[in-house]
């Protein structure tokens, strides 16, 4: 069962292209965030939607400007998505249709079948929202990074898309962002979600519709899947365990049961339960065990705040932010606390060169930003739960921080012997530190650049 790439035309001239796998009544999944129809038919993405055209004809699409479609189009408001799904419609020549609308394709799919409730049998919306769940102020310091540093960008959303995945996928994901659209479509594209809001449209959803959500999903909260569910008359909610939002990742196989009991197709059977476990089974949790610790935080924030007035600060702060966690990700890291800056940011490597190389990256981003960072990084054993890190090498990589001077990477002398032979860094013996609420001295060591 493989997909069949084949293009049409929207009602203005873009072309768009889209693959189809199965048979039966179609299934039209409208994109979200990023699509590309080449790069997301890998294994695990293949056995989700293979699942589901058992007994469909299970559609996808590049939407416009992204992947295989037309990458120049003018126009990329909701009217125009409208468009692209309205053309991959009708070249099906089907009378009516089963839509799945996934994050920024949920206000699309709304509002085609408002528009055209003789044309949809059933709706689906996944991981979605009525109007746009980020703040402005966000989004507004997240896209210059986008527009001018793409890859950084999309590392950073990587980080809130997939947030405890391994740097492996991680780093497949931001590869896959920068493949499937330019930083300037990105850029575009968030720039009409922030415009998009479809909440008058709901009450007048007349079709069987599902809305299935994961507990924790960071970018779309699940109060906007209740709200949005509650609106649309006899909806059903569906809230799933996890946070990552592609629904072939985590536990696949809860998405897939919500979603065939919705439309009428057999359970999985018991092999199929296990291969969707096994190809979906993203790292949810961090398992324990040695560690490479970086901990930063913003240096004289107060006086910084004082100087700079309390808005600059902030706005610079998140700019800076976005970027640290873009770095961290380059470098094969996870960041581990919630929010970065102001409580400090903690990420963890497997690899002692790789959190030098990201300590490095961030700390020059820090000077650029005119915010200078304090930097640490201690190695040990941890205690791993959830997304979270715990235990006693923690409390030393933080203390190893305090002790920095503002733009100063300082290690431990666990970190230095590593990673002497491999950094390509030189270390400077800056003597044994009685660090607060640690018994034993602690011998560190700065950080710097080789001649």
């Amino acid at each position: 069962m493989e997909q069949q790439v084949e293009y049409c035309t929207t009602s203005d001239g873009v072309r768009i292209a889209y693959a189809s796998v199965g048979e039966g009544c179609p299934l039209i999944v409208v994109p979200g965030w990023l699509t590309h129809l080449h790069y997301t038919w890998e294994e695990a993405a293949q056995a989700f939607w293979k699942q589901l055209a058992r007994q469909r004809r299970v559609v996808r699409y590049d939407g416009r400007g992204m992947g295989l479609s037309q990458r120049d189009p003018a126009d990329y408001s909701l009217d125009a998505r409208i468009k692209d799904l309205e053309a991959v419609i009708d070249v099906l020549g089907s009378e009516s249709v089963e839509l799945l609308g996934m994050s920024e394709g949920g206000p699309t799919a709304i509002a085609f079948a408002v528009r055209n409730p003789d044309r949809v049998q059933k709706l689906i919306l996944y991981g979605t929202y009525p109007r746009f769940p980020v703040r402005s102020e966000d989004v507004q310091a997240l896209l210059p990074l986008i527009r001018r540093r793409w890859g950084m960008g999309s590392a950073a959303l990587t980080a809130v898309f997939i947030p405890k995945s391994d740097p492996e996928q991680a780093a497949e994901f931001t590869r896959l962002q920068r493949m499937a659209m330019t930083g300037e479509v990105a850029a575009r594209t968030l720039e009409e979600n922030m415009k998009t809001d479809v909440t008058q449209l709901l009450p007048k959803v007349t079709i069987p519709t599902l809305v299935v959500h994961r507990r924790h999903d960071r970018v779309h909260p699940v109060r906007v899947a209740q709200e949005m569910a509650a609106a649309i008359p006899n909806a059903q909610l569906n809230v799933l365990e996890g946070e990552a939002y592609p629904p072939w990742m985590e536990d696949s196989h809860s998405v897939l049961a919500s979603v065939a009991r919705f439309l009428g197709l057999p359970e999985l059977d018991e092999e199929a339960e296990q291969e969707a476990a096994r190809l979906g089974g993203l790292a949810t949790t961090l398992s324990s065990g040695t560690a490479i610790i970086l901990f930063l935080d913003i240096a004289a924030s107060t006086a910084l705040t004082t100087k700079l007035g309390d808005a600059a600060y902030r706005e610079r702060e998140r700019e800076l932010d976005a970027s640290l966690r873009a770095a961290i990700t380059e470098a094969a890291g996870t960041p581990v606390e919630g929010k970065v800056l102001g409580d400090g940011v903690m990420a963890v490597f497997t690899s002692a060169r790789n959190a030098i190389d990201a300590a490095q990256r961030c700390r020059d981003l820090g000077n650029e930003a005119g915010l200078p960072l304090h930097l640490g990084i201690h190695a040990g054993d941890v205690v791993r739960e959830g997304n979270n890190v715990h235990g006693g090498a923690v409390q030393v990589a933080a203390r190893v921080q305090s002790a920095a001077a503002p733009g100063e990477v300082l290690v431990s002398a666990t970190v230095r012997d590593l990673a002497r032979t491999s950094a390509g860094v030189v270390f400077e013996d800056r003597g044994e530190h009685d660090l607060k609420g640690i018994p034993e001295p602690q011998r560190l060591f700065a950080v710097r650049e080789q001649d």
